[in-house]
């Protein structure tokens, strides 16, 4: 008996290995090796909507923001910082009122001023009487961010710096500090950051930041020391995520979340080409994962504070447009909110945020079908031909972005009409359409790299009344 159970084993190893090569030939048809997601870019992307607060010393200096001054001038007084009502509560409230699942804070910016208690940088929240110069505002923010659940960042400069005299990541003639110096003061602010208030959800270099290589601070080795479930944007070495190439919180279609190569700010020649068409689209052949962010602040081209200027909050309307033309074109869209003199996000702002909020779940509110699959075609039954006015797609973006190419068919009256095509789905493709009863829609997904793997195929519209 024991040799026959020897032998069993021997017999079945042929095809066992047959079935194991089999098996593996299918699942590398089915997973090629396609660029996907870490998991911290796959958080950054399913959150969508997003906020950045910008406050700095300049918001209490009695001047209109102008960035080319404040870069180089040092402010003499950082007394003149007095919020007097600061609440990051009703920050965060404001853009959780929005929607946003994550938010982002300047801690430091061109003035130099640090909005923490930093033992690296004397020019911090511990030299000014406000709070006794003892509050730290980056500890309540995040501590904010964890009370009513947003996800927190940080925003860090070091390409300007107008009280030491840095100018475009460089020590100037009028630097108290040699690069050297000033490279380690960054690389204890960073530390700073990192290791005090828990996981960040992003770190965001203002600029970019310069490495070693570059002659600047090693940024990256301590971001890597302390946060390694974060988003890095970004230094000349790695960019987990881009710029969508404007301000104006919109992304072009298609918006790929691809990228030909690692770390897109070492400045590639090809980035600048055709009004940087690169970072607008991504490359759908693109071996490297690295999507789009749209940015804009809430107030027109205004990222900071400036008094008298509530008029020029966006309208409700251009926001609404700015959402579908960044996350329903597989952006992250993420706006600048500007807390005021008092220290509080201003009353027509928080209104607008409100109105936001409302008007985003609103779009979303009726889902008259959903349904997800994987394959080539993807049908959809709709009873009682509801009227229908949005199509939102998603593709299973952990196994890699696989779409190329697709079409959107309506059954109407016995016959398929076309609604709809496009090529990349990636994270969120929303379609917006004119009003219209149907029983049935269908997606052929006509080219792709790999099996489609649909999410998501949701329809949406208007209630009967």
């Amino acid at each position: 008996m024991g040799r026959r159970h020897s032998l069993l084993p021997a017999l079945a190893l042929p095809c066992l290995v047959l079935a194991i090569q089999s098996c593996a030939s299918r699942q590398s048809q089915a997973d090629p090796d396609l660029p996907r997601p870490t998991p911290a870019q796959l958080a950054w992307q399913e959150a969508e909507l997003g906020v950045v607060f910008h406050y700095d010393l300049h918001v209490f200096d009695d001047k209109h923001y102008q960035q080319g001054d404040n870069r180089k001038t040092p402010i003499a007084d950082p007394d003149i910082f007095n919020p007097y009502l600061l609440d990051t509560d009703q920050w965060v409230l404001t853009a959780k009122a929005m929607g946003a699942r994550f938010a982002i804070l300047t801690a430091s910016h061109e003035t130099g001023f640090r909005l923490w208690q930093s033992d690296a940088n004397p020019y911090c929240l511990g030299a000014v009487r406000w709070g006794d110069g003892k509050r730290d505002i980056v500890a309540e923010f995040i501590a904010s961010c964890r009370r009513f659940g947003l996800q927190p960042g940080i925003y860090m400069g070091t390409r300007w710096n107008a009280q030491l005299g840095v100018q475009d990541f460089k020590v100037t003639s009028r630097s108290p500090l040699t690069q050297a110096r000033y490279n380690h003061l960054i690389e204890g602010e960073v530390a700073e950051i990192c290791s005090r208030y828990g996981n960040l959800f992003e770190l965001w270099f203002d600029g970019g930041a310069y490495g070693p290589e570059q002659g600047g601070p090693d940024v990256l080795s301590v971001f890597e020391r302390y946060q390694r479930r974060g988003i890095f944007y970004h230094d000349h070495r790695r960019a987990d995520t881009r710029w969508g190439g404007s301000e104006s919180g919109r992304v072009p279609y298609p918006c790929w979340a691809t990228m030909p190569f690692d770390g897109y700010s070492r400045f590639d020649h090809r980035l600048a080409k055709e009004g940087y068409a690169l970072l607008k689209h991504g490359d759908p052949e693109g071996g490297v994962w690295c999507p789009a962010m749209s940015d804009a602040p809430l107030r027109q081209h205004e990222w900071f504070w400036d008094e008298g200027d509530d008029h020029k909050v966006r309208p409700l309307k251009d926001l609404l447009e700015m959402y579908f033309d960044s996350v329903g074109h597989n952006s992250t869209l993420i706006l600048g909110l500007t807390p005021d003199r008092r220290g509080l996000i201003p009353d027509a702002d928080v209104l607008r945020c409100r109105e936001f909020g409302v008007a985003i779940a609103q779009a979303f509110a009726h889902r008259v079908g959903v349904t997800t699959g994987t394959g080539n075609r993807l049908e959809l039954d709709l009873p009682g031909s509801p009227l229908i006015d949005k199509i939102v797609l998603q593709e299973d973006i952990a196994r890699g972005e696989r779409v190329r190419r697709y079409r959107i068919e309506s059954h109407e009256g016995g016959r398929w009409v076309a609604l709809a095509e496009g090529s990349c789905i990636g994270h969120k493709r929303i379609h917006r359409l004119a009003p219209r009863r149907t029983d049935r829609l269908r997606i052929q997904i006509t080219a792709s790299q790999a099996t489609p793997l649909i999410q998501t195929f949701a329809v949406y519209g208007a209630r009967d009344r």
